[in-house]
């Protein structure tokens, strides 16, 4: 495992230097004279910890700026090439990679690995050796390699990297073989969470107050307040699908009767339209679903692109039970972003958007909702893959 001074943590100048590197990726380039205002030091400290960071190959001296009139500075930032950083992000049956250079540059991404998630370490071993195997065709130099992060589906704890849903020993969390595997630090993270990192740094979003919305097979949401990731106490903060809002009489997975997630989600409109061919509806689903006694979400999804009626009235029925969801959180938070994101949402586009503006416009507080702006993600199926990869950088610079 590469050591650098990212790994050490009480010391004052890996401190002041973890900070200077924070400063890059949150604002860009920077002068001396700039970046010794920032962390509260002289410029003769901040000089010689920039130095220190370049001789290190974490940052570049990227010329003088373009100020008109009198000595103008010279500017610093982040190095692309001072390492890489891995992103995997499991969904159903699928997995996905992503690798970021130092900067937070995508230089490769691979969608649609075939890989079962499954709570045992046969799994975790399988999985490593698809991530090696991966890694190892992009002809990568694993001495450069400073991190990697999971985005997993369910309730994760990225500090003790515990799953509630796929760990499967108290004493050795899925991230702990991960790392004896591959020799990186690893992060295990929610794949909401991740969304929303990714979106908001690799989208290269600059509000700092918003809200992404997972809409996938489940129901979940990411939140950025004030520029940070938001974990609330137990680190459990944005389950937005177990809200209890809809009369449905659904029970959820969860165990309680009526949740968001019953009636906005992949394996709700499986249900739906299971519902509506049982009844008789015309579909181009319906030949399938009588010979096989059921459809798929990707069933579905093909449908939605080929405009068949009942899948689109299906996305437009979630979409309203969406957007009043989230006319409730734009009252509480008065975000300035609200993205929709995942599997469905990307499948679904404007079927589904459409609605959910109609419905915000119809249940929130006009107030709270003039300054918010409700948009598709930018990065699609690498929004996962490609959040995870920042937020290990982000837990070894210590802002997360």
């Amino acid at each position: 495992m590469r050591e650098t001074f990212l790994d050490k943590k009480d010391n004052k100048n890996s401190l002041l230097k973890k900070t200077i590197l924070y400063l890059c990726i949150e604002h860009g380039e920077h002068s001396i004279a700039s970046i010794s205002e920032a962390i509260g030091a002289s410029v003769p400290t901040a000089t010689k910890l920039i130095g220190e960071l370049m001789s290190e190959g974490f940052m570049v001296d990227l010329g003088k700026s373009g100020t008109s009139g009198g000595r103008r500075p010279s500017i610093y930032g982040l190095n692309p090439e001072a390492g890489y950083f891995i992103g995997v992000a499991i969904r159903n049956k699928h997995a996905s990679i992503a690798v970021t250079d130092f900067k937070g540059g995508l230089i490769h991404f691979k969608d649609d690995i075939p890989f079962i998630m499954e709570a045992n370490e046969a799994t975790i071993h399988k999985m490593s050796a698809t991530i090696r195997e991966y890694l190892d065709k992009q002809d990568l130099d694993w001495n450069k390699i400073m991190g990697l992060g999971l985005s997993i589906p369910g309730r994760v704890n990225p500090v003790t990297g515990y799953s509630n849903s796929y760990s499967f020993d108290e004493h050795r969390p899925i991230s702990q073989i991960l790392e004896e595997d591959l020799n990186v630090h690893v992060v295990l993270e929610n794949d909401s969470r991740a969304m929303t990192y990714g979106e908001y740094l690799g989208g290269g979003l600059k509000e700092k107050n918003m809200l992404f919305v997972n809409v996938s097979w489940g129901l979940g949401m990411g939140m950025i307040l004030e520029g940070k990731l938001y974990y609330g106490t137990s680190g459990y903060s944005g389950e937005f699908g177990h809200f209890p809002l809809l009369d449905n009489g659904q029970i959820c997975r969860c165990g309680k009767i009526g949740c968001l997630e019953t009636g906005v989600s992949g394996s709700a409109m499986v249900r739906l339209i299971g519902e509506s061919l049982s009844a008789g509806r015309a579909s181009s689903l319906a030949p399938k679903f009588k010979a096989e006694g059921k459809v798929n979400l990707n069933d579905i999804l093909t449908a939605i692109k080929n405009e068949d009626t009942l899948a689109i009235e299906t996305v437009e029925e979630l979409g309203t039970n969406l957007g009043k969801g989230l006319a409730g959180l734009i009252n509480i938070f008065n975000p300035q972003l609200v993205v929709i994101g995942g599997k469905v949402a990307v499948a679904a586009g404007d079927y589904l958007m459409l609605p959910i503006r109609t419905a915000i416009k119809r249940h929130v507080l006009n107030i709270a909702n003039q300054d918010t702006t409700i948009k598709l993600t930018q990065l699609k199926q690498k929004a996962a893959p490609m959040g995870a990869a920042l937020l290990v950088r982000g837990r070894m610079l210590g802002i997360l």
